[in-house]
């Protein structure tokens, strides 16, 4: 009967190592002789990093359990300085999941973290399941607090398969900052991807389960078929939920899918429904969001209840407790420098004073006429053909204050609409109109939907009586004499450029975003900046219709050092906007018009007023007229100064965005309509008074200084325990490259940097050529010199970080941990060095043996690693075993010398050996059972501790259903509600009493898993290296 494999057992499988992660029984029927299993393998071979493969063992031919590896026989010495390059490999691939203090994320990643955002990392290693809201304000750096994360998870075992779900214009930035910062690879899963994966693969092949990580868009994920897809690979229903099918749920901007707020009930929309529906099988959540509560209790409740169902329930507002549990909030304002002072930017508002023509002045008293005109016949009336006149007057308002190009091409549509609408039949034309949101519409789609929606609206209409076509005769006339002109607005956007970026004709550093609504206004003021010399390749322009590849290009540029990348404008729109981040260069904003919706204008401000944002203050810059003081009598200046005080109060309620903004966005409306009734004030009073309830809920008391300490202190107890040094890390890569017959590193001239501390990559071969993937500068593509501090790289982009995921760091420590298994053929290290040492420090010689001890639950989850050790003094051909203090004070002495070979001793030691080795072996496996024995004890208390904090919530979940279904109860509450809130609310209480009957089985269920996690541990002992200490004294002489 052929024997499968223990977990951490290492096997040859197709004629390469691998190490065994995962062995499952699989029961078969009673004709068969014996069970299967399923093993689950990680490869241990330098060319296949991070290669995983699934073996039914019984069935896969020529497959092999190695044993463990033994002491090495003593018989040739290594460099001591090799044999400590293979000591770093092997202490940096071990990671307990019991360990909470030490953090390895932040040395295995491209950046140099912030402090602050270390701390989901922290709350993560504490949580037996990790549910975390990371709603910190705009420009924290969420993404990156997710990206370590997960990283985190992955590291110590409790993370394999990974799903990211965003929206669509943040797939790409997701897959390159999870690449570039982490050196993860994920696959992007839409339909252009599918498409392709059919081709290589066949048309049957399920595109969820071809990649352990994959990104997808919240509006891909919800199609029918895309979604039936993905449901297809989770258990079917009623089969138990061990193990979960997947292990990490990632959610970008997460208010997306809380249920829409109302005035009485929180309706689930179908993101709402699909991510509600996946979430119980992923192990792990973290869900990301700048704006987690929109002012309605029960959309952030339910919000809640996705994100952590055992803790929260939709319906019941959460304590500050349950919250400071799984949500990680901080704002700028918080996050401070060791004095005191702010360490983000402070953002300042500039209005930009236009001095507006007369003529420009009376077209907007014409097109207000022209409104007036076009609802006084509907406004009583009401009903479609109102909504419709009121669609198409917002559509031409806005555009009107973008530029003359935009309104002449909209306005010229409409007329066209109206035109054919007077001979089209208009039967049942009403019943087909909806209001169409151009929100979340790209440039392309939406210039595509314009002609269907103006003939839809035009179609529910009247038609015009000879005011209206006079008034629209005139506007006409207007744009399409000012389509080409500058107008005073565009005049006075390139002075100030002029003065700004090359004043007196000469470039300087400067940089600028200029965003504007529509593509007709890009298009408009490209064409002035390349006429007037600021064009050419001092300007960049980014719309919907940019492709990935170009927009990558055109931000790599905008990016680069001004000293690099010509570069100092980019005209964007609004739908190029999202998840493009411009703040290396940056710090200067201009809004080409306001955009009437609040929220547009902070996704704005966003993208240069972020995390790496290094100038004191960002300015941002809005058009307002001249003279502001006739604004009672003006229309244009009366609506430009009311959009200007929009601007002012958004950026003093930014953190109730989420309640007050759609406020603010339905009285612009009104007041860009409203002709003579104007509104004259931005009433928000009440908007925000029921903001303060969520802001006070949000507003967590902790502290955050004593958080950050913490951090900062086992940020370096982890940098002490594991000699996480540059200097370390650079020579394990030398001793690597130098093993694997690979060409070394040169010493690179870095301006700004000390000589020594810049390295390029030589021309590598084979498999070593991947690791020059990525280093290419993304401007200019030129290779760029490695670094092995953070401090070093921190804040240019000239060098590449080599940190512990960096590919040639990587491949570096797998090549030295193979060394552990390899064969006669195959070896490059004896794994046993001889180091000289003062006769002060010893007198005689000392032998140290180290090991690693891997210890498994009955779960065949991997829950401990160590590296251990033990050894003694060598007296008269005898091994006297050292205490464990004894040996590590030694060991610390010893090591913390520069390593010196200690000669012409190999035959004499060798002979020695043959007599104390099993005395030393003996020696290492007494150290490990005594390991294990406290770790036993560790391992109990753990499970008790988790079992008990999880029925503690559940108790506590129980208690609050209960008592949430007898508010529910109540008829006064079922009587404000309509007909579809009264079933979703019959609906809801149908699955809330389902929960409660559900609760103890789960319980049950929930806590034998955490109980078996840790239930029945087993070690396995993998010795690693053997180091004789020689005093000089006893040395014929010694060597460095």
């Amino acid at each position: 009967m052929m024997t499968a494999p223990e977990v951490g057992q290492t096997v040859l499988v197709r004629g390469r190592p691998y190490i065994a992660e995962e062995c499952t029984e699989q029961a078969l029927p009673e004709t068969t002789q014996q069970n299967q299993h399923l093993v689950t393998l990680s490869c241990l071979d330098e060319n296949s990093l991070d290669e995983k493969l699934q073996v039914i063992w019984e069935l896969e031919p020529g497959a092999e359990i190695r044993e463990a590896s033994s002491l090495p026989d003593v018989r040739a010495f290594d460099d001591p300085g090799d044999l400590d390059a293979f000591l770093h490999a092997v202490r940096w691939g071990i990671i307990s999941q019991m360990d909470h203090s030490n953090m390895q994320s932040p040395f295995r990643s491209g950046i140099e973290p912030e402090d602050y955002q270390l701390e989901p990392v922290a709350r993560a290693l504490t949580m037996p399941r990790v549910n975390l809201l990371l709603a910190d304000d705009v420009g924290l750096g969420k993404t990156i607090e997710a990206g370590l994360t997960m990283q985190e998870l992955m590291l110590r075992n409790r993370a394999t398969t990974v799903l990211i779900v965003c929206p669509a214009s943040l797939q790409y930035q997701w897959r390159d900052e999870m690449r570039d910062k982490f050196g993860l690879e994920f696959r992007i899963i839409n339909s252009e991807s599918v498409s392709r994966l059919r081709r290589q693969r066949g048309i049957h092949v399920n595109p969820w389960t071809h990649f352990p990580r994959l990104i997808t868009s919240i509006d891909y994920f919800k199609q029918d078929r895309v979604f039936q897809r993905f449901c297809e690979t989770l258990p079917a229903e009623g089969a138990g939920s061990w193990p979960r099918r997947y292990d990490l749920l990632i959610v970008d901007e997460a208010h997306n899918i809380a249920p829409a707020g109302s005035l009485h009930y929180a309706k689930p929309s179908l993101r709402t429904r699909i991510i509600r529906r996946i979430v119980p099988h992923f192990e792990h959540r973290l869900f990301l969001t700048a704006t987690p509560h929109n002012g309605y209790s029960e959309s952030f409740s339910a919000l809640l209840e996705i994100l952590d169902p055992q803790r929260f329930i939709r319906g019941v507002t959460p304590t500050a407790d349950m919250l400071r549990q799984v949500m990680v909030r901080r704002m700028k304002s918080d996050i401070v420098a060791f004095d005191g002072t702010p360490r983000f930017p402070r953002r300042e508002i500039h209005p930009l004073e236009v001095a507006y023509s007369e003529e420009e002045r009376t077209v907007h008293r014409l097109f207000q006429r022209y409104a007036a005109l076009c609802t006084a016949r509907l406004r009583d009336a009401g009903g479609v053909p109102w909504l419709a006149m009121r669609f198409v007057l917002i559509l031409l308002k806005k555009r009107l204050f973008s530029s003359p190009r935009a309104f002449a091409s909209t306005l010229e549509k409409h007329a066209a609409s109206r035109s054919r609408a007077r001979t089209a039949p208009r039967r049942h034309r009403q019943a087909q109109w909806q209001l169409p949101d151009f929100e979340e519409m790209t440039d392309n789609e939406a210039a595509e939907a314009l002609d269907e929606v103006l003939d839809n609206a035009a179609a529910t209409l009247p038609c015009p009586d000879a005011e209206e076509e006079q008034a629209l005769t005139e506007l006409r006339g207007w744009a399409q004499r000012s389509m080409q002109r500058r107008d005073a607005k565009a005049e006075h956007l390139l002075d100030w450029l002029q003065q700004t970026l090359c004043p007196g004709g000469v470039w300087n550093r400067t940089r600028v975003v200029i965003f504007t609504e529509y593509m007709d206004t890009q298009h408009y003021l490209a064409e002035l900046l390349n006429k007037s010399g600021m064009g050419g390749e001092r300007l960049i322009c980014l719309n919907g219709a940019t492709s990935a590849q170009e927009r990558e290009r055109f931000k790599a540029a905008f990016q680069a050092a001004p000293d690099t990348s010509p570069v100092r404008i980019l005209l964007g729109t609004d739908a190029a906007s999202e998840g493009i981040n411009l703040q290396n260069h940056c710090s200067r904003l201009i809004h080409y018009e306001i955009p009437w919706n609040p929220s547009r204008l902070e996704q704005r401000n966003g993208r240069v007023d972020r995390h790496g944002q290094h100038a004191p203050v960002v300015d941002i810059y809005h058009f307002v007229a001249a003279d502001l003081a006739q604004g009672q009598h003006d229309v244009m200046a009366a609506d430009l100064e009311f959009l200007y005080r929009v601007v002012n109060k958004v950026e003093t309620i930014r953190q109730d965005l989420g309640k007050v903004g759609p406020v603010i966005a339905e009285q612009v409306e009104q007041a860009m309509l409203a002709g003579g009734n104007r509104r004259r004030e931005l009433v928000t009073s009440r908007a925000e008074r029921d903001a303060e309830a969520a802001r006070t809920l949000l507003k967590l008391d902790r502290d955050l200084k004593r958080i950050l300490q913490d951090i900062h202190s086992r940020m370096d107890a982890t940098r002490n325990e594991l000699l996480l040094t540059p200097e370390h890390v650079r020579h394990t890569v030398e001793v690597a490259l130098r093993l694997a017959n690979q060409p070394p590193l040169t010493p690179a001239d870095v301006p700004g940097l000390p000589a020594g501390r810049a390295f390029r990559l030589p021309a590598f071969t084979g498999a070593w050529a991947a690791c020059l993937e990525g280093n290419a500068h993304p401007y200019t593509l030129e290779p760029r010199p490695v670094v092995f501090s953070g401090d070093d790289a921190a804040g240019r982009d000239d060098v590449v970080l080599a940190h512990l995921n960096h590919r040639l760091v990587s491949m570096s420590l797998r090549l030295l941990r193979a060394q552990l298994w390899a064969s006669d053929l195959d070896r490059r290290l004896h794994r046993s060095a001889c180091r000289l040492v003062p006769s002060t420090l010893i007198s005689e010689p000392v032998v140290v043996v180290l090991g690693r001890i891997i210890v498994v639950g009955s779960t065949s989850q991997r829950i401990y690693e160590e590296m251990i050790m033990a050894g003694g003094r060598v007296r008269a051909g005898r091994f006297a075993r050292m205490g464990v203090q004894e040996l590590e004070n030694f060991w610390s002495s010893a090591m913390s010398l520069a390593p010196v070979r200690a000669e012409g001793l190999e035959t004499s030691l060798s002979e020695l050996w043959t007599r104390i080795g099993p005395a030393v072996r003996q020696a290492l496996e007494v150290r490990c059972e005594e390991r294990l024995k406290t770790l036993q004890s560790r391992m109990e208390r753990r499970a008790q501790e988790e079992v008990a904090r999880f029925s503690a919530v559940m108790d506590e979940l129980t208690v609050m259903i209960r008592k949430h279904l007898d508010e529910m109860r109540t008829p006064q509450q079922l009587s404000l509600f309509d007909a579809e809130e009264r079933e979703a609310f019959q609906a809801d209480v149908n699955v809330l009493q389902a929960r409660l009957r559900r609760i103890p089985a789960e319980k049950e269920e929930e806590c034998r898993h955490l109980r078996a996690r840790y239930a029945q541990p087993r070690q396995t002992l993998f010795p690693l290296a053997v180091l004789w200490f020689i005093p000089q004294s006893l040395a014929r002489g010694g060597s460095r």
